[in-house]
């Protein structure tokens, strides 16, 4: 089946799940002509999304569709341009979609932050993709397009002045408010799980290049930490007078991050060094709860991937946030972030990336993130790369995101120190 006969431009898989909703939300809001349907495991609750979304997704199709029953999938993907999923933990849930995907043709994007999956999906289907002409895309939420995108944004800068390479390079979260997603938290428990019962598993997500297209290709810089903690005015000197430790979510986004240099042939620079950090302001405590903070990331990183497993599981269940829920709707509106980025490039310039949202990072904003992404695959073509195959939201559409993000309130800025 042709690009130009695929029934849908858009199909939405998991559409009833709490951050399917608010993505089905957006694309009524935001998809204009396009063709688009809902995806699921019961026609009845789809039925129910549907009903909330307006007049524009009242003639949007329903499509049965479990990750369970291969060949609902398989029709699913043979229909579409494009296949969004909020279907997680991938680990347990993501595979045959991506399989499906690099089958047909079809592109596909997702919320994925966990590292040994889309290893794994590199490996069994970054070839079929690339020879069918598939953009397997992961990570296209808060983790990891702010990441991805403004490291993305500074290298274009850099790049247009003729300032040279990308040399180090850092994410500071300077304001968040919000909270972890239920659909977030089981990825991370299944990522814990995972790690925990396998040596091997633990050493890829140590490897910050974990990732690459080519491990052998890229520099070897020693220890590359994912738990920082630092005063600000060490990362620039705009931040001096606050402290910055570790951000939960770094090490992912770290290595997506490291994979977009890598696809986009080392175009960043091959002394391009990444890091994340998380303000935690100026006052006489915050070094600190900066130091507490990196120590507590550390030890689940570190401690976490090795023991988690032998936890009782009902414990782990009761204090986390289960998958398919989420705050109300005021306060997914009260909620925000704003990140700035750094980078001194190889001919001694320094600039700064900000990018910021309203909206409760882990479900407004991210929905949003997702929802573009799905229709900057489906309705940009011309200003996607040319790369196919499992790739990042910055290689597979960066300058197509960049383009997108003003209507959809998101700001991004560069600009040089």
């Amino acid at each position: 089946m042709t690009e130009t006969q695929r029934e849908f431009d858009i199909v939405l898989y998991g559409a009833t799940g709490f951050a399917g909703k608010l993505t089905a939300q957006h694309l009524a809001a935001a998809g204009g002509h396009a063709r688009i349907a809902l995806a699921g495991r019961s026609t009845q609750k789809l039925l129910a999304v549907r009903e909330t979304l307006g007049e524009a997704g009242q003639s949007w199709s329903l499509i049965e569709a479990d990750a369970t029953s291969p060949s609902t999938i398989n029709d699913m993907a043979a229909r579409a341009r494009v296949i969004i999923t909020t279907v997680g933990p991938y680990t347990k849930y993501g595979m045959p979609v991506v399989a499906a995907c690099a089958a047909a043709g079809t592109d596909y994007a997702d919320l994925s932050g966990e590292t040994l999956f889309i290893r794994e999906s590199i490996d069994l289907f970054h070839k079929q993709a690339a020879d069918n002409g598939a953009r397997i895309v992961h990570s296209c939420g808060f983790d990891s397009i702010p990441s991805d995108l403004t490291v993305y944004a500074l290298y274009k800068r850099a790049l247009a002045d003729g300032a040279g390479d990308l040399g180090e390079t850092n994410f500071v979260l300077r304001g968040f408010a919000g909270g972890v997603s239920g659909g977030t938290a089981a990825s991370m428990v299944e990522f814990m799980r995972t790690s925990s019962a396998d040596a091997d598993a633990r050493r890829a997500i140590n490897d910050p290049y974990t990732l690459t297209t080519d491990r052998a290709a890229e520099p070897e810089f020693g220890h590359q930490s994912d738990t920082p903690w630092r005063r600000g005015r060490d990362i620039a000197p705009e931040l001096d007078g606050i402290w910055t430790g570790a951000f939960a979510m770094g090490a992912p986004n770290a290595r997506i991050v490291r994979r977009s240099n890598a696809l986009l042939d080392w175009s960043y620079g091959r002394t391009f060094r990444y890091a994340e950090n998380m303000s935690v302001g100026s006052s006489v405590v915050a070094p600190v709860a900066a130091a507490l903070g990196t120590a507590v990331n550390a030890a689940v990183l570190g401690l976490g991937g090795r023991y988690f497993d032998k936890l009782p599981r009902g414990l782990v269940e009761r204090v986390l946030p289960k998958p398919g829920t989420g705050p109300n709707e005021q306060a997914r509106a009260n909620g925000h972030y704003r990140v700035e980025t750094y980078t001194t490039t190889s001919g001694g310039a320094r600039y700064r990336a900000t990018m910021a949202q309203q909206g409760d990072p882990g479900y407004k904003a991210t929905s949003v993130l997702l929802g573009e992404s799905g229709l900057a695959l489906a309705l940009d073509r011309d200003a996607l790369s040319d790369l196919r195959g499992v790739l990042t939201p910055a290689a597979a559409m960066g300058d197509a995101l960049l383009a997108r993000f003003p209507d959809a309130g998101v700001t991004m800025e560069t600009e040089r120190l």
